[in-house]
Protein backbone atom coordinates (compact mmCIF):
# COMPACT_ATOMS: atom_id res chain seq x y z
CA UNK A 1 0.00 0.00 0.00
CA UNK A 2 2.79 2.70 0.78
CA UNK A 3 4.27 2.02 -2.73
CA UNK A 4 0.86 2.33 -3.63
CA UNK A 5 0.78 5.59 -2.03
CA UNK A 6 4.13 7.07 -3.16
CA UNK A 7 4.48 10.64 -4.95
CA UNK A 8 6.41 10.43 -7.82
CA UNK A 9 8.69 13.12 -8.67
CA UNK A 10 8.96 13.64 -13.15
CA UNK A 11 11.14 15.21 -15.00
CA UNK A 12 10.64 17.22 -18.80
CA UNK A 13 11.85 18.46 -21.43
CA UNK A 14 11.50 22.18 -21.63
CA UNK A 15 11.12 24.17 -24.79
CA UNK A 16 9.19 27.41 -25.70
CA UNK A 17 5.84 26.23 -27.76
CA UNK A 18 3.92 29.48 -29.36
CA UNK A 19 0.27 29.21 -28.85
CA UNK A 20 -2.61 30.85 -30.83
CA UNK A 21 -5.74 32.25 -29.23
CA UNK A 22 -8.62 30.16 -30.85
CA UNK A 23 -11.27 30.88 -27.97
CA UNK A 24 -12.08 32.96 -25.00
CA UNK A 25 -14.90 32.12 -22.13
CA UNK A 26 -15.96 33.94 -19.39
CA UNK A 27 -16.31 31.26 -16.98
CA UNK A 28 -17.66 33.69 -14.14
CA UNK A 29 -17.04 37.82 -13.62
CA UNK A 30 -13.47 37.08 -12.31
CA UNK A 31 -12.42 33.81 -13.91
CA UNK A 32 -11.47 33.91 -17.76
CA UNK A 33 -10.72 30.83 -19.38
CA UNK A 34 -8.61 30.78 -23.09
CA UNK A 35 -8.36 27.72 -25.14
CA UNK A 36 -5.16 27.75 -27.21
CA UNK A 37 -4.20 26.10 -30.32
CA UNK A 38 -0.51 24.84 -31.56
CA UNK A 39 1.11 22.25 -33.47
CA UNK A 40 3.81 21.91 -31.11
CA UNK A 41 1.73 20.69 -28.50
CA UNK A 42 1.75 17.26 -29.97
CA UNK A 43 4.60 16.37 -27.61
CA UNK A 44 3.38 18.51 -24.25
CA UNK A 45 3.04 16.52 -21.07
CA UNK A 46 1.67 17.74 -18.01
CA UNK A 47 1.10 15.06 -15.39
CA UNK A 48 -0.32 16.49 -12.71
CA UNK A 49 -3.12 19.03 -11.65
CA UNK A 50 -1.37 21.20 -10.65
CA UNK A 51 1.55 21.83 -12.96
CA UNK A 52 2.41 24.86 -14.32
CA UNK A 53 3.51 26.45 -17.40
CA UNK A 54 5.25 29.84 -17.76
CA UNK A 55 3.96 32.24 -19.96
CA UNK A 56 6.10 34.77 -21.93
CA UNK A 57 4.21 37.66 -22.25
CA UNK A 58 4.34 40.12 -25.27
CA UNK A 59 4.27 43.69 -26.19
CA UNK A 60 5.14 43.97 -22.24
CA UNK A 61 9.05 44.21 -22.01
CA UNK A 62 11.46 46.95 -22.90
CA UNK A 63 13.42 46.72 -25.79
CA UNK A 64 16.40 44.18 -24.91
CA UNK A 65 15.01 42.89 -22.20
CA UNK A 66 13.26 39.13 -21.32
CA UNK A 67 9.41 39.40 -21.56
CA UNK A 68 7.64 39.34 -18.30
CA UNK A 69 7.10 35.58 -17.38
CA UNK A 70 3.85 34.40 -14.75
CA UNK A 71 2.98 31.01 -13.79
CA UNK A 72 -0.19 29.13 -14.89
CA UNK A 73 -1.67 25.74 -14.64
CA UNK A 74 -2.83 23.72 -17.58
CA UNK A 75 -6.43 23.90 -17.17
CA UNK A 76 -6.87 21.24 -19.22
CA UNK A 77 -4.83 19.83 -22.72
CA UNK A 78 -5.56 17.89 -25.67
CA UNK A 79 -1.79 16.68 -27.06
CA UNK A 80 -3.64 14.96 -29.89
CA UNK A 81 -5.79 17.68 -31.26
CA UNK A 82 -3.12 20.18 -30.17
CA UNK A 83 -5.34 22.40 -27.86
CA UNK A 84 -4.57 23.61 -24.10
CA UNK A 85 -6.82 25.47 -22.16
CA UNK A 86 -5.46 28.37 -19.50
CA UNK A 87 -8.12 29.61 -17.11
CA UNK A 88 -6.83 33.83 -15.85
CA UNK A 89 -8.30 35.18 -12.07
CA UNK A 90 -9.25 38.82 -12.85
CA UNK A 91 -8.20 41.14 -10.43
CA UNK A 92 -8.26 44.93 -10.39
CA UNK A 93 -4.31 46.07 -10.96
CA UNK A 94 -3.77 42.87 -12.71
CA UNK A 95 -0.10 42.32 -13.91
CA UNK A 96 1.08 41.86 -17.41
CA UNK A 97 -0.34 37.98 -18.01
CA UNK A 98 -3.38 38.83 -16.85
CA UNK A 99 -3.82 42.12 -18.77
CA UNK A 100 -2.71 40.36 -22.05
CA UNK A 101 -5.50 37.83 -21.00
CA UNK A 102 -8.11 40.41 -20.68
CA UNK A 103 -7.14 42.08 -24.38
CA UNK A 104 -6.65 38.90 -26.22
CA UNK A 105 -8.71 37.62 -29.30
CA UNK A 106 -8.46 35.03 -31.82
CA UNK A 107 -5.62 34.62 -33.56
CA UNK A 108 -3.44 36.68 -30.83
CA UNK A 109 -0.25 34.56 -29.97
CA UNK A 110 2.06 33.60 -26.74
CA UNK A 111 5.10 31.45 -26.00
CA UNK A 112 4.53 29.18 -22.78
CA UNK A 113 7.68 27.16 -21.56
CA UNK A 114 7.06 24.09 -19.23
CA UNK A 115 6.29 22.02 -17.28
CA UNK A 116 9.58 21.91 -16.09
CA UNK A 117 8.18 18.63 -14.25
CA UNK A 118 5.65 16.98 -12.50
CA UNK A 119 4.51 16.16 -8.90
CA UNK A 120 2.17 13.21 -9.27
CA UNK A 121 0.04 12.59 -6.11
CA UNK A 122 -1.64 9.22 -6.54
CA UNK A 123 -5.27 8.73 -6.26
CA UNK A 124 -5.12 5.27 -3.99
CA UNK A 125 -5.56 7.65 -0.41
CA UNK A 126 -9.19 7.00 1.13
CA UNK A 127 -9.78 10.68 0.96
CA UNK A 128 -8.25 14.27 -0.02
CA UNK A 129 -8.95 17.72 1.02
CA UNK A 130 -8.22 20.27 -1.70
CA UNK A 131 -8.43 23.76 -0.40
CA UNK A 132 -7.44 27.21 -2.27
CA UNK A 133 -8.42 30.26 -3.14
CA UNK A 134 -9.06 31.60 -6.73
CA UNK A 135 -5.76 31.16 -7.96
CA UNK A 136 -5.74 27.21 -7.25
CA UNK A 137 -9.40 26.47 -8.59
CA UNK A 138 -7.74 25.92 -12.09
CA UNK A 139 -5.58 22.95 -10.46
CA UNK A 140 -8.43 22.13 -8.34
CA UNK A 141 -10.80 21.56 -10.87
CA UNK A 142 -8.82 19.73 -13.27
CA UNK A 143 -8.14 16.96 -10.15
CA UNK A 144 -11.71 16.62 -9.68
CA UNK A 145 -12.81 15.99 -12.80
CA UNK A 146 -9.31 13.45 -13.34
CA UNK A 147 -10.23 11.39 -9.85
CA UNK A 148 -13.57 10.34 -10.39
CA UNK A 149 -13.63 7.60 -8.33
CA UNK A 150 -11.98 9.79 -5.10
CA UNK A 151 -13.21 10.97 -1.24
CA UNK A 152 -12.71 14.31 -2.26
CA UNK A 153 -13.56 17.60 -0.11
CA UNK A 154 -12.89 20.92 -1.85
CA UNK A 155 -13.00 24.10 -0.11
CA UNK A 156 -12.39 27.30 -2.33
CA UNK A 157 -12.19 30.89 -1.53
CA UNK A 158 -13.82 33.38 -3.73
CA UNK A 159 -15.58 36.53 -3.59
CA UNK A 160 -19.36 35.88 -3.70
CA UNK A 161 -21.84 33.39 -5.40
CA UNK A 162 -21.26 34.53 -8.62
CA UNK A 163 -17.80 33.15 -8.43
CA UNK A 164 -18.32 29.50 -7.80
CA UNK A 165 -18.45 27.19 -10.63
CA UNK A 166 -20.83 24.08 -11.17
CA UNK A 167 -19.01 20.72 -10.72
CA UNK A 168 -21.00 17.74 -11.95
CA UNK A 169 -22.76 15.76 -8.25
CA UNK A 170 -21.63 12.56 -7.91
CA UNK A 171 -21.04 10.67 -4.93
CA UNK A 172 -17.66 11.16 -2.61
CA UNK A 173 -17.83 14.67 -3.78
CA UNK A 174 -18.70 17.38 -1.85
CA UNK A 175 -17.31 21.29 -2.77
CA UNK A 176 -17.87 24.10 -0.33
CA UNK A 177 -17.36 27.92 -1.07
CA UNK A 178 -15.76 30.19 1.44
CA UNK A 179 -17.04 34.13 0.63
CA UNK A 180 -14.50 36.56 1.63
CA UNK A 181 -13.65 39.87 -0.45
CA UNK A 182 -10.51 40.50 -2.42
CA UNK A 183 -9.33 42.52 -0.13
CA UNK A 184 -9.43 40.05 2.53
CA UNK A 185 -8.18 37.12 0.56
CA UNK A 186 -4.42 37.69 2.05
CA UNK A 187 -6.35 36.69 5.50
CA UNK A 188 -6.62 32.86 6.37
CA UNK A 189 -9.72 33.37 8.24
CA UNK A 190 -12.31 32.39 5.83
CA UNK A 191 -10.56 29.33 5.10
CA UNK A 192 -9.80 28.51 8.91
CA UNK A 193 -13.11 28.48 9.95
CA UNK A 194 -14.23 26.10 7.74
CA UNK A 195 -12.11 23.39 8.03
CA UNK A 196 -11.26 24.31 11.90
CA UNK A 197 -13.95 21.49 13.22
CA UNK A 198 -14.14 19.84 10.91
CA UNK A 199 -12.89 16.26 11.44
CA UNK A 200 -10.77 14.06 9.43
CA UNK A 201 -12.59 11.30 7.89
CA UNK A 202 -11.31 7.51 8.20
CA UNK A 203 -8.50 6.35 6.89
CA UNK A 204 -5.26 7.83 5.22
CA UNK A 205 -5.71 11.17 3.37
CA UNK A 206 -3.91 13.85 1.53
CA UNK A 207 -4.69 17.20 1.65
CA UNK A 208 -3.34 19.89 -0.88
CA UNK A 209 -3.28 23.70 -0.41
CA UNK A 210 -2.47 26.27 -2.74
CA UNK A 211 -3.26 29.93 -1.84
CA UNK A 212 -2.05 33.43 -1.18
CA UNK A 213 1.60 32.50 0.73
CA UNK A 214 0.35 33.56 4.23
CA UNK A 215 -2.65 31.66 4.02
CA UNK A 216 -1.18 28.72 2.84
CA UNK A 217 1.22 28.90 5.45
CA UNK A 218 -1.70 29.28 8.40
CA UNK A 219 -3.52 26.53 6.88
CA UNK A 220 -0.60 23.79 6.37
CA UNK A 221 0.19 24.80 10.35
CA UNK A 222 -3.63 24.33 11.40
CA UNK A 223 -3.37 20.77 10.09
CA UNK A 224 0.00 19.86 11.28
CA UNK A 225 -0.93 20.87 14.56
CA UNK A 226 -4.01 18.63 14.36
CA UNK A 227 -1.54 15.40 13.59
CA UNK A 228 -2.04 14.88 10.09
CA UNK A 229 1.44 13.51 8.59
CA UNK A 230 3.58 15.92 6.64
CA UNK A 231 4.25 13.24 4.26
CA UNK A 232 0.73 13.57 3.30
CA UNK A 233 0.15 17.11 2.55
CA UNK A 234 1.48 19.49 -0.55
CA UNK A 235 1.14 22.92 0.08
CA UNK A 236 1.94 25.87 -1.37
CA UNK A 237 1.57 29.70 -2.03
CA UNK A 238 0.54 30.62 -5.59
CA UNK A 239 1.34 34.15 -4.87
CA UNK A 240 2.69 36.41 -2.03
CA UNK A 241 0.39 39.68 -0.67
CA UNK A 242 2.37 42.60 -1.78
CA UNK A 243 4.89 41.18 -4.31
CA UNK A 244 4.64 40.17 -7.67
CA UNK A 245 5.51 37.13 -9.48
CA UNK A 246 6.22 35.36 -6.36
CA UNK A 247 5.36 31.84 -5.54
CA UNK A 248 6.86 29.77 -2.45
CA UNK A 249 6.36 25.82 -1.66
CA UNK A 250 6.32 24.49 2.20
CA UNK A 251 6.62 21.24 1.48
Amino acid sequence: MEEERRIIRMRHETRRRTLTVAAREQVTPNLLSIRFTSDELHDFISASADDHVKLFVPDAAREGERPPMRDYTPRSFDADEGEIVIEFALHDDPGPATAWAMAARPGDSIQIGGPRGSVVIPDSYDWYWLIGDETALPSIARRIGEWPYCSIYALVAVTGAEEEIAFERRPGLTVDWAHRPAAAAHDPAALLDRIRDRPFPQGDGFIWIAAEAGVARALRQHVLDRGHPPARMKAAGYWTHGAADTTERFD
